[in-house]
């Protein structure tokens, strides 16, 4: 039985954010434990795999060679159409399994200890401390970080939030499946209601097609018949996925001695869920406070408020991105087309200019769409230094 305090931080969740967050404390001293419900740190694979090259910069990290799957030169969107636009950002398709060990092996040379096959069932604040109780032991410490993706387990537990709303990520990874080095976004809404599908290049010749969507009873029937409208065969390896949150981050991401990251916060982007440069950065965040509270041995709520202020302060107009959202995905693939009619090719670095000709061009045409311009928003801050990817 570990006695009370024995550390000084305990991560929940050994993702991509938890990771992150234990390495970066563990580098500033902070004596801390990692806590997984698997048996395993990087499976079950949950998402795309994707990370930019700016996000790279961005988080002060080096990819070795072995986490990295396949270069990429950004992002080609798909209207229903037909027509392609493209983001010229490079970035790269991880092997994430490997991604998130690599990390997970940094922070235990640190110090890190790591507990696999514990599942948290209950937390309890103590005058001194926090306690976490699991199917193994109860583990102590002055403070917590909530890095437990989609199940939200702070707040789950503690009643801190309302649960995220969510979509159904699926899918599958294939084989000999042809790609020119773009990563391949589809807004089809008729194969992905409210979502969008994708076909994600890994090496040798794989890919990750897959979708998101609204309608999780009948993603798996979606995503297969956008795979035989592509003719992309049957040569299927493995299929995963699971929910993702995307109603925008959580109200409350910190509380006596509380902190949360990552999807436990309600971190992705809004418009193709991405979530792993959020999650890390968050993570990154979070790491500063809780030495701060080390440092200054405050874990109030008070204290620990200043995390929030600081990702408001970095991360997307989310309020805003939202509701673009709302408006991008009520239109038809019809209203999709007419949008794409005049839409410059480069959706990365369009001039102000541009903007105002495509907006002119669209008022010209079709007037009634006009009110959902603003659903422009999404691409903008689809970009990887909006932390899109």
């Amino acid at each position: 039985m570990i006695e009370l305090n024995d550390y000084q931080s305990i991560i929940l969740g050994a993702g991509p954010a938890g990771c992150f967050t234990a390495l970066k404390l563990s580098e500033k001293g902070i004596k801390t434990a990692l806590i997984e419900e698997h048996s395993e740190i990087g499976s079950p694979v949950h998402c795309g795999e994707c990370l930019s090259e700016f996000a790279v910069k961005n988080l002060k990290i080096e990819l070795p060679e072995k986490v990295i799957s396949k270069n990429v030169k950004g992002i080609k969107v798909i209207f229903p159409n037909g027509k392609e636009f493209f983001t010229h950002e490079n970035g790269y398709v991880l092997e994430k399994d490997l991604f998130e060990k690599w990390i997970a092996e940094k922070a235990e040379k640190k110090g890190t200890e790591i507990f696999l096959n514990t599942r948290v069932n209950g937390i309890e604040k103590k005058e001194k401390g926090i306690e976490l109780k699991t199917n193994k032991h109860s583990y102590t410490a002055d403070f917590l970080i909530d890095g437990s993706g989609v199940s939200q387990v702070s707040s789950r537990l503690l009643g801190l939030n309302k649960p995220s709303e969510t979509v159904i990520g699926m899918q599958y990874l294939m084989e000999e499946i042809p790609n020119e080095g773009w990563l391949e976004f589809y807004l089809w809404p008729d194969l992905a209601p409210e979502g969008y599908l994708w076909i994600i290049p890994k090496k040798d010749g794989k890919a990750n097609v897959g979708l998101t969507t609204t309608n999780k009873n009948q993603a798996k029937k979606l995503l297969d018949k956008f795979i035989e409208e592509k003719k992309l065969g049957n040569k299927i390896v493995k299929s995963f996925g699971g929910l993702i949150p995307h109603s925008g981050p959580l109200e409350k991401t910190f509380d006596e001695r509380i902190l949360l990251i990552g999807d436990a916060a309600g971190f992705t982007s809004p418009m193709f869920e991405g979530g792993s440069q959020l999650a890390m950065k968050s993570a990154e965040f979070a790491s500063v406070i809780g030495f701060e509270a080390v440092h200054n041995n405050n874990y109030s709520k008070e204290f620990f408020s200043a995390y929030q202020r600081m990702w408001k302060k970095e991360f997307p107009p989310y309020e805003k991105l939202l509701k673009a959202k709302k408006e991008f995905y009520s239109l038809s693939s019809n209203e999709l087309n007419k949008f794409s009619e005049d839409l410059p090719y480069n959706l990365s670095s369009l001039t102000k200019k541009e903007k105002a000709i495509y907006g002119l061009k669209l008022a010209l045409k079709h007037p009634h769409l006009m009110p959902k311009i603003k659903m422009y928003d999404s691409f903008k801050y689809s970009l990887s230094k909006f932390y899109g990817w």
